[in-house]
């Protein structure tokens, strides 16, 4: 559901009866096919901050005890691995044909998460009434991994070489210079109280992970 109607139905109709919401609301800030002008930073700020904005009022109004505190949590996630959609199908097609390879230097940190452990880890916050704040939503390896190691590793599941690196400039030219400095600089990033909280990773290892992903 895109967000403008969402937003016009919590206005209207307010929530179903439920127990939960989980807010996956978000214009893709690296959408390779929209320029970053001002309209497309108005649409990604909107589709954050006016979407919550509406739930939340969503929320109290919907509450048993008008004002009552809600619990929330806030999973900030990686780069999403799965099989349909997000960073991996724009990936595969240059990999499968030996043309793919690290963007930029390839040193830079490259935070991940499998698909399954970040639909786990809503689940696990949801269903654990003492999770509360934000969690990383990024794979127990993924500090130690970085843009050079995954395309070694997407290469190997694969069985294809990764010898063509993105050149900084290449990804500049697609992504423009803000959006480029997420891809060439990176963020490394620990799952700490993801960890503490007592949720067990079903991929805490790329290899595993990309395997599942490319079988």
């Amino acid at each position: 559901m895109s967000v403008t109607p969402a937003q016009e139905e919590l206005s209207h109709s307010g929530l179903p009866l439920c127990e939960a919401v989980v807010n996956l609301a978000g214009e893709n800030v690296l959408n390779p096919f929209r320029r970053w002008n001002d309209d497309f930073c108005r649409e990604v700020v909107s589709s954050r901050v006016e979407t919550t904005k509406a739930l939340a009022k969503a929320i109290g109004a919907a509450a048993l005890i008008p004002g009552s505190p809600t619990r929330g949590v806030v999973v900030r996630s990686g780069v999403v691995l799965g099989r349909d959609g997000g960073a991996i199908s724009q990936m595969l097609l240059p990999f499968r044909l030996g043309l793919g390879g690290p963007m930029g230097s390839g040193l830079q940190p490259f935070p991940w998460i499998h698909i399954q452990d970040l639909a786990g880890i809503v689940c696990h916050a949801l269903e654990t009434e003492s999770v509360r704040g934000v969690l990383n939503g990024v794979a127990p390896s993924s500090p130690g991994t970085s843009n050079g190691t995954f395309a070694q590793e997407l290469a190997a599941a694969l069985g294809r070489p990764a010898l063509l690196p993105v050149p900084a400039w290449a990804v500049r030219a697609l992504f423009g210079a803000e959006r480029a400095s997420m891809l060439l600089e990176g963020q490394r990033v620990l799952p700490k109280r993801t960890l503490e909280s007592g949720y067990r990773f079903i991929f805490p290892e790329l290899p595993a992970a990309l395997k599942d992903i490319v079988a």
